[in-house]
């Protein structure tokens, strides 16, 4: 393939690409929402949403951290009314023109963390606490590339929780807390169901949706941002998506782990922003249709779309209608997957591709790069 063929190849796996991929990730929904309208007058308590509305214990106006419930007595079913009575003054709502999101408290002094999608386009917000009181809020940095935010507060003395930089394990009981759907102070519960979950389909309009926590405890349109707790009281996922009933799903959701969280809020403090390892180029998948017009089998790899020439990999000579097969190792099934590889390695880092081209198999290293503030590509 000559490198003046490329542009014309891109478009044409674009083309090939098509609506496929779109379809799976338009499935997919974020989790912001807007208030939702009173019930009907006559409306029984029976007739109310199913997610359990929290209790509103006060914020405390003295400086101090969420106190975790203490383990090995009772069930984790007996634990759950105390988990949200400790837990709900540290998640809060936030309130946009758009919409309504969720956070959850990062330190006393007001940061409330958050999804980065809740407070798009916006400066500043109105953040609600489980007490009934509603301040003022800055939004101070946020990173589109994780979908984390940090909003400032103007209110002090709020209970910090814990935040657990181990991942939980499959089956462990998950508490989520949030506003769905404007229902204010909510919680549901389930069980943390997967764990390194990508959304298929999602690479090709967001790099946030890879490596996830899943549960099977509702999350609702207005839970993003919330938090996924554990039956020890601590943190360990910011609740990010869903995949919605009409999409045939029945309890899918997704959150941010927390440690992912920890590490990209305190990069935004320290430097306003964080940094990225960049690839730069576009992941497609490998279907047969495209398999077929590149002249290869079908089976594992990442397509390549499209590559910046002037990008780490554009450099390092991998062209459109490559396919990525590994990295350093590590099989490449899916975009997402290629996603959540770069996810673990930083600017500067060089790597190992082994790439498809023709009958050709290439090994070609890649030095990786900063991702760039304004850019299509990987």
């Amino acid at each position: 393939m000559s490198q003046a063929s490329d542009p014309q190849r891109s478009r044409r796996l674009r083309t090939v690409l098509g609506g496929g991929v779109l379809t799976a990730a338009l499935a997919l929904s974020g989790c912001t929402g807007t208030p939702s309208p009173p019930a009907p007058s006559g409306t029984s308590s029976s007739q109310a949403p199913s997610s359990t509305s929290a209790n509103t214990a006060p914020v405390s106006s003295a400086p101090g951290s969420a106190a975790p419930v203490e383990g090995g007595s009772g069930t984790a079913a007996a634990n759950l009314p105390q988990l949200v009575e400790n837990l709900s003054p540290s998640v809060v709502t936030i309130f946009t023109e758009g919409g309504l999101g969720s956070g959850v408290v990062y330190s006393a002094d007001g940061l409330i963390l958050t999804n980065e999608h809740v407070i798009r386009g916006a400066t500043s917000v109105e953040v609600g606490f489980a007490d009934g009181q509603r301040v003022e809020g800055t939004v101070k940095a946020s990173d589109a590339v994780t979908d984390l935010a940090l909003v400032q507060a103007k209110r002090t003395g709020l209970p910090k929780p814990t935040y657990q930089s181990d991942l939980p394990k499959v089956g462990e009981g998950a508490l989520v807390l949030g506003s769905p759907l404007g229902f204010e102070n909510t919680a549901t519960a389930g069980i943390i169901s997967g764990l390194h979950r990508s959304i298929p389909g999602s690479a090709s309009n967001s790099l946030s949706l890879v490596d996830l926590i899943q549960t099977d405890a509702p999350i609702s349109p207005g839970n993003s941002g919330g938090a996924v707790i554990n039956m020890r009281g601590e943190v360990i996922g910011i609740s990010e998506a869903y995949i919605p009933p009409s999409a045939g799903a029945v309890s899918l959701g997704f959150a941010i782990p927390a440690a992912t969280a920890v590490d990209v809020a305190e990069e935004l403090l320290a430097n306003g922003s964080a940094k990225h390892a960049y690839l730069g180029l576009t992941p497609g998948e490998l279907t047969a249709q495209i398999a077929d017009q590149l002249g290869i089998q079908e089976g594992a790899g990442v397509v390549v779309l499209a590559a910046d020439s002037d990008g780490p990999a554009g450099r390092a000579g991998i062209r459109p209608g490559d396919v990525l097969q590994s990295i350093e190792g590590v099989e490449l099934t899916t975009p997402e997957k290629l996603l959540a590889e770069l996810r673990k390695r930083n600017p500067g880092d060089t790597v190992g591709f082994k790439v498809k081209r023709g009958d050709q198999s290439l090994d070609i290293k890649v030095d990786l790069t900063d991702r760039p503030a304004s850019t299509t590509t990987r």
